[in-house]
Parts: C-alpha cells; sequence; structure tokens
C-alpha cells in the first residue's frame, strides 16, 4: 500500500529493461524508455521549454490510509473480491497490490476441444465481486472466458458482480453504416447483461453511444490522466498542438487539449475506404514548427494514426508524439509505427502486450491505479466521476 500513497504520478510503469537507464535521469522517468529517448537525453537534445506556463490537470485519488479507515478492522476489503481472467493478470495483479488484497483463487483451463472450464477455490458468497479482462486477441476467447466467470459467480451467491474490461471489443461496430450490418457493440451489452453481470466498468469505449447499449449501470473511466501525466514530466515545448487523427475523435481531442496547457487544435481529414484502411485528405490548423500530439482512444493496424503523422511531417511539424489508451497493435502496425516518423508512442497497458510487439519508441504507462480507485469508489458507493475532477 506504500505506492499507492503516491499523487497521480503513482500511475506510471516502470519496466524492468529500463530500470537502469531510467536512475541516470534528474526526472524519474516511470515508463518504458526506448533507445531514441536515451539518445535524445544523452545528447542533451530538447523539444522545448521546460516549464510550463500553467500547471496541468491531474486526478488526485484520496489517501489510502482514508479507505481503510472507513471499514472495520475485522472486515476490511474481507467482502471485496477480485478476480482475473487470462488475458492480462499482470494489470489485475497490480490492481489488487493497490488496494491491499490478494487475487482471488480461480482455476481457468481449456478442454481438449477448446472448451472454457472455469471454478472460483474460494468462497464468494454475499461478496462484491470484480471480474477483470480486456476482450483483446483473441477476443473471442477472451470474451468467452469473461461469461464463464460471471456466470460461476452468480452461481457461487456473489452479491454483485462487476466486470471490469479495460479494452472493450466489439465496440468498434456501434452503428448500421451499411444494410445488413450487425451491431456487435449492442450484441456484447446483451450478452454481459445475460450472463449475470450487475455492473460493468470500460476505460475509453471507442463511441461513448454504445454505453447506452447496456441495461446496467456503466462506469467510463477515462486513460487521459495517465498520459497527461507523463508528458507533464516531459520537457515538452509549450509551442505545441494536439492533433485529433480524424474528425470522429474531435472531442476527445479537444479535451486533451484543454488539460494540455490549453493548446491548440487541429484535425486530419480522411477518407475511410474500407475496414482498416484510410487515405488522409488534407490538415486542418496550422502545425507549422510545432510539436504534434496526436491523441486516439486506439491503434489497431495503425494505418490512420502514421498516415496522419505522415501529412503532419510534410506540413511542418517539428516531431510528432502518438497517444492512445488501448494498444491493439495488429499486423502491420508494428512495422509502421517503429519507422522512425513518431518521436515516441505512448500507451497504456490496458492490453497486456508481448515483447514482440515492443519497439524503442514505445512507452507504456500503467492505468492500475486509475482502474483500482475506480473499484475501490464503486465498492464503497463513492462517486467515479469524482476521480477525475
Amino acid at each position: 500500500m506504500a505506492a499507492a500513497a503516491g499523487t497521480a504520478s503513482s500511475f506510471l510503469l516502470s519496466p524492468r529493461r529500463c530500470r537502469a537507464a531510467a536512475a541516470s535521469r534528474i526526472r524519474s522517468p516511470r515508463c518504458v524508455l526506448g533507445s531514441e529517448q536515451l539518445r535524445v537525453a544523452q545528447e542533451g537534445k530538447r523539444v522545448g521549454v521546460a516549464e510550463p506556463r500553467r500547471p496541468v490537470w491531474t486526478p488526485k485519488p484520496p489517501a489510502p490510509e482514508a479507505r481503510l479507515a472507513a471499514l472495520p478492522r475485522d472486515a476490511r476489503d474481507s467482502r471485496m473480491k477480485i478476480f482475473s481472467g487470462t488475458a492480462n493478470r499482470p494489470l489485475a495483479q497490480e490492481i489488487a497490490a493497490y488496494l491491499g488484497v490478494d487475487l482471488g483463487k480461480i482455476l481457468i483451463k481449456r478442454f481438449a476441444d477448446g472448451e472454457v472450464y472455469v471454478q472460483l477455490q474460494e468462497s464468494v458468497r454475499g461478496c462484491d465481486v470484480f471480474l477483470i479482462q480486456p476482450t483483446c486477441s483473441p477476443v473471442n476467447e477472451n470474451l468467452m472466458e469473461l461469461f464463464v466467470m460471471i456466470d460461476a459467480c452468480r452461481r457461487a451467491s456473489a452479491r454483485s458482480i462487476t466486470v471490469v474490461i479495460p479494452y472493450f471489443g466489439y465496440a468498434r461496430a456501434d452503428r448500421k453504416a451499411q444494410g445488413r450490418e450487425a451491431i456487435t457493440a449492442k450484441l456484447a451489452a446483451n450478452l454481459l447483461t445475460e450472463a449475470g453481470s450487475d455492473r460493468v466498468i470500460v476505460c475509453d469505449i471507442h463511441s461513448t453511444q454504445a454505453l447506452g447499449y447496456f441495461d446496467i449501470p456503466v462506469d467510463h473511466i477515462y486513460g487521459q490522466p495517465v498520459i497527461l501525466d507523463y508528458l507533464a514530466s516531459k520537457t515538452i515545448s509549450e509551442d505545441l498542438v494536439v492533433v485529433s487523427p480524424d474528425v470522429g475523435g474531435v472531442v476527445r481531442a479537444r479535451a486533451f487539449a484543454k488539460k494540455l496547457f490549453d493548446a491548440p487544435l487541429a484535425i486530419v481529414d480522411k477518407r475511410r475506404q474500407g475496414h482498416n484502411m484510410s487515405e488522409v485528405m488534407h490538415l486542418i490548423g496550422d502545425v507549422k514548427g510545432k510539436v504534434a500530439v496526436m491523441v486516439d482512444d486506439m491503434i489497431d493496424t495503425a494505418g490512420t494514426i502514421t498516415s496522419a503523422a505522415a501529412l503532419l511531417k510534410q506540413e511542418g511539424a517539428e516531431a510528432v508524439y502518438a497517444c492512445c489508451t488501448h494498444a491493439v497493435f495488429s499486423p502491420p502496425a508494428i512495422e509502421r509505427l517503429s519507422g522512425g516518423i513518431f518521436e515516441e508512442v505512448i500507451v497504456t497497458n490496458s492490453i497486456l502486450l508481448p515483447e514482440e510487439k515492443c519497439f524503442p519508441q514505445l512507452t507504456v504507462l500503467s492505468m492500475a491505479n486509475l482502474v483500482a480507485e475506480t473499484i475501490w469508489h464503486v465498492h464503497r458507493d463513492g462517486s467515479v466521476s469524482s476521480i477525475f475532477q
């Protein structure tokens, strides 16, 4: 619980491979430092002015002592159970450590034909159960595993079942853009409800209109505080511009720009030719001589964001940073992102990234404390929105 006493800067992750390099920096980096960032630090290159004119907005979670003191000593967290699926167990372990509890004991295995088997190995009768499982690749496997976990908790007489989905798959198909299309966002919401979940916690869902597809309470949280805190710790110039890689992300980019020194906003206009295919048309706004910070909710094949970055370079941008919450990184994303067009690619650990999906420009930040605060507020019937105010 000692790590929980920090401010919002405690949301960031320090992987093993960069500990030695991080120790040599004046400011504790708390994140991955790729070879390009190390080269810049050693050569003394600065992107701009070190001190911003305005303070950066960061969330201020309550102290852990206040949280624990709210419960009787003999019943502290005894009715809060946290279980993890197989999709992102390291994130679940960080969340449990922040809350001062152990991950629940659960057996998850596959039969010879691929069927999912789940057995809770401790009692959850009368408990508030939180199931942590992003529905990332393999999407269908992880989603079905989540359904079986929910059913196991329901049949074990859990008082409430809250599904924590750091990355919510199938959310992209949230409307009928063409005839005879399925709306999978609504289908997934129905399945989660019918399986027995009482509440859902999602982070940066692709389209907020999909929240209306749920017939149960939904808490929508944002990964922006994690990325904003990291950017505040860097020597990024005041002469920066926040860029939305498409028109659909303007609201997200505008909110990000407001909290990042009231930076100006630019928009990349594109025309999509098909799924995972896009064509950049032109730029709305001025980026010449500025540091461009591109903001999106997810990076899948990286076609949109790399095409947009190439346009920004053509328009005279000094450097381009890519920021997103969900690092889906479907092929050929790694080749595109590591091609040298980006100064840095900043993501969170909502999706567990294997070693083969890491590259020198990648920075991974932890959102564990942010999700843990949300879980605690839900468990104590507190306000989730107060975390972000």
